[in-house]
């Protein structure tokens, strides 16, 4: 098997159809194998996949388990040369697929990759670039709203002059397309699932370099990204707890100590001033 696809949905049918349907449209071929782990959608996922895609391997969860422990689950399946993880609100292209795992062969050191990520439009999709690994001061800027009247504190967390053009070694790519090699993953064992949202893909791609593997951004390979479709039904303040608590897990991890602590004890101000914003409208 060349290519396992691993696509965790939540509440997006008609995405999720779109989704597939681009990456058999699109795979040639390639030999693959697709998993969809639905985390207890209630719109009739788990239906329509049955009808309309029988050649897909569903994995139905009956409970939300998050993006970690839902990949983990097809990845334990999987029996790829490569394994991409796919966001249900992308959409494959034509040399997507075949140009991305070519790469791939051809980069041994390559523990993990992603392509340019479009936005519908065919543009550079600003809020898919990679990104520099977190550091304290830009998350505590982060949790305290700073960037709201401050936005040039990000510059470097966002990497706001990256050049996406370049082919590059980075510190860490989107989890929306993630295409990992075999070796890492049996290396690794999988994503941490101590994160049920938020965070885990930069621990890997972290976990990666740790190990001796690189991440590479490959502007060659590109593919549209929707962004975070499934995240946008949730409330707010939702998204904020999760955010702010895989944060936290984060530098537990990564930078345990001061960091980590000034970050907990900041994450209770930064629910508030959530709240605030979303009262007030901001």
């Amino acid at each position: 098997m060349v290519l396992s696809i691993i696509t965790v949905s939540w509440n997006v049918k008609d995405r999720l159809r779109a989704c597939i349907q681009s990456v058999f449209e699109n795979c040639g071929e390639m030999e693959i194998e697709y998993f969809v782990v639905d985390n207890a959608s209630s719109d009739g996922t788990a239906d329509m996949l049955a009808r309309e895609f029988p050649q897909v391997r569903v994995i139905a969860n009956s409970e939300n388990k998050g993006f970690a422990r839902a990949n983990n689950q097809a990845i334990a399946q999987s029996t790829g040369e490569f394994v991409l993880l796919l966001n249900p609100d992308m959409r494959v292209l034509q040399e997507t697929l075949p140009r991305m795992v070519a790469w791939m062969r051809m980069h041994s050191r390559a523990g993990v990759a992603s392509g340019k990520l479009l936005d519908e439009q065919g543009h550079l999709n600003a809020e898919a670039t990679p990104r520099h690994f977190p550091e304290f001061l830009d998350q505590a800027a982060i949790m305290l709203k700073v960037p709201h009247l401050f936005a040039c504190v990000l510059d470097h967390y966002l990497w706001r002059d990256f050049d996406a053009e370049k082919e590059q070694t980075v510190d860490s790519v989107r989890g929306s397309f993630f295409m990992i090699s075999r070796e890492v993953l049996e290396k690794l064992k999988g994503l941490d699932e101590r994160y049920f949202i938020w965070f885990e893909e930069v621990d890997f791609c972290k976990q990666a370099w740790n190990a001796g593997f690189e991440v590479w951004y490959v502007p060659s390979v590109t593919c549209v990204d929707y962004v975070g479709q499934s995240f946008k039904q949730q409330p707010g303040m939702w998204r904020q707890k999760q955010f702010t608590k895989s944060m936290v897990q984060y530098f537990e991890k990564w930078h345990p100590g001061a960091s980590a602590l000034i970050l907990q004890c900041l994450r209770p101000l930064a629910l508030f001033l959530t709240w605030i914003f979303i009262t007030l409208k901001i």
